[in-house]
């Protein structure tokens, strides 16, 4: 009797693991992987014409990859499996190797941006004055606004949270005194206390003639969310879609997914940081240990830049709006709003080569004087990044790195700890989170500049995911900022030389995903 049902239950546990729609979209794409896998080799091995032809197509794609004005460390992670493939190693990249979303959306994207990117002028007493303060900031803020597209603003304020749970108090508040319209914009969501919470007040708000409008990434909620769960918001009155949806096909359009976190509150108030609408964000549960996260809240002029960006993405895949005026800052807050040094909120997308998100890194690494203080919960880096740290060390600047001590993922990190021992023979200090998981993305340099946001330091975030963040200069954050990571460095365990070593397993495995680090 009892063998009875324990079978039943392994076989009610496996259909209800079959059933999920993550897994049937893997399997179908598992499908197709053996099918042409199985057929490139069954045809390769009957007609050798077709062999040399494979064959040499791949040839072709390692010289075509090699003279591409790419990433050193995605060339190479592609060309390792090409040549040693080489029968269906070129056909995989022509299928898996565009960076950029597919066709259809980079297009909507592309004309959505190009028609409203006029929205976002520059002020030129801001950057003049910025200019005279601190030339660096300003070069820093000219290439977010040249090449980035937003602008940077005084009259805005910034606060900081140290955790999730810190500013869920305030989002809640900030929702429910909503008048106008809420804008909602997140990688994960998944149904629990935290999003439970959130939509009751959005359902409420809703009922009063608030407009709300709200965006969710398809793969970061396929295992969390209800499949087309934005039907079952447009009931209750909440505008929804879901970005990128994701198809049981081999195809590019997996990797580009919607990373940002944002909300728009009446265009006066807005949040961000590294927060998804989770529980163990807001440590509703416990997951990884504690769950440390980092969030902001802008106030003022600069929300203009985090409407116009949810604006340009929404519009892409939900034409609604003719134009944006309805949503200016002071449209439905008619006072000034006197803030402290200078806010530029920014976004990133895989749509050109412009790599802005880590760019912002780099100039603020390579400015560096005194320190650079950084939160990161994933350390891939590229040769560049290494160098940009391992140089400012070794010049004198205190360069600490505070990654997690009870990963997320085990494989990514392993792939983090592999970064260790070149960093800290230059001097780097590594800091470990010892009470748990560290999720937040932040910068501190020199206590006048910092950028918090949603831009994890790995190939994911810098190349092919939609991110966003905000580039502060000598803001109320700032010290906010200091004080939480000086907190955060004594609750954590410095790593040595000695702690680097690692047993010979260990730094092959290390080794082999290094190369394959740009594709993970």
């Amino acid at each position: 009797m009892k063998v009875t049902k324990n079978l039943a239950k392994i076989i009610s546990k496996t259909l209800k693991f079959l059933q999920r729609r993550l897994v049937i979209v893997v399997l179908l794409i598992l499908i197709q992987v053996v099918w042409m896998t199985y057929m490139v080799t069954v045809i390769g091995e009957n007609y050798k014409l077709v062999q040399m032809l494979l064959e040499l197509f791949s040839l072709v794609v390692v010289i075509y990859l090699v003279n591409k004005e790419e990433n050193p460390a995605y060339k190479l992670a592609w060309t390792i499996p090409i040549l040693i493939f080489p029968l269906f190693g070129g056909l995989m990249y022509l299928v898996l190797g565009d960076k950029q979303p597919a066709r259809d959306l980079r297009l909507r994207l592309e004309e959505s941006i190009s028609e409203t990117e006029f929205l976002l002028g520059q002020e030129y007493h801001v950057i003049e004055n910025l200019k005279r303060e601190n030339p660096q900031a300003a070069s820093q803020a000219v290439y977010i606004d040249q090449y980035g597209g937003y602008p940077i603003y005084q009259n805005s304020n910034t606060k900081y949270y140290a955790s999730g749970e810190a500013m869920f108090d305030d989002l809640l508040q900030s929702l429910r005194s909503a008048k106008h319209y809420i804008f909602m914009e997140f990688f994960i969501v998944s149904q629990g206390y935290m999003w439970d919470t959130i939509l009751e007040i959005l359902k409420d708000r809703v009922n009063d003639g608030v407009e709300v409008r709200f965006m969710y990434d398809d793969v970061g909620c396929v295992d969390q969310l209800p499949y087309k769960y934005y039907k079952e918001l447009e009931k209750y009155g909440i505008m929804a879609v879901a970005f990128n949806p994701i198809k049981p096909l081999i195809s590019t359009a997996w990797n580009n997914r919607d990373h940002r976190k944002v909300v728009v509150v009446d265009g006066h108030t807005a949040y961000t940081g590294g927060l998804n609408l989770a529980d163990e964000y807001i440590n509703r549960i416990e997951r990884f240990g504690y769950w440390k996260d980092a969030g902001l809240q802008v106030t003022g002029d600069a929300v203009w830049n985090f409407t116009v960006m949810f604006l340009q993405v929404w519009n892409a895949i939900r034409k609604t709006d003719e134009g944006f005026g309805a949503f200016l800052p002071h449209k439905h807050h008619k006072a000034d709003f006197p803030g402290k040094g200078y806010v530029q909120p920014y976004a990133d997308n895989p749509l050109d080569r412009e790599t802005v998100g880590e760019n912002v890194y780099l100039n603020i690494i390579n400015s560096s004087v005194h320190y650079v203080y950084m939160y990161t919960p994933y350390l891939i880096i590229d040769n560049e990044m290494i160098t940009a740290l391992c140089l400012a060390s070794k010049r004198g600047v205190d360069v600490r790195i505070v990654t997690p001590a009870i990963p997320d993922k085990k494989a990514v990190f392993l792939l983090t700890q592999s970064y260790y021992r070149q960093l800290v023979e230059a001097g780097i200090k590594i800091y470990q989170y010892t009470p748990g998981f560290i999720h937040a993305k932040c910068f501190l340099c020199d206590d006048k500049i910092a950028t918090v946001g949603t831009i994890n330091m790995d190939f994911r975030s810098l190349y092919l995911h939609f991110e966003n963040g905000v580039f502060m200069y000598q803001t109320e954050v700032i010290p906010q900022l200091k004080e939480d990571m000086f907190e955060t460095f004594e609750q954590s365990q410095l790593i040595t030389k000695e702690m680097c070593a690692g047993t010979l397993p260990k730094r092959l495995a290390q080794s082999m995903l290094r190369i394959l680090a740009p594709l993970l």
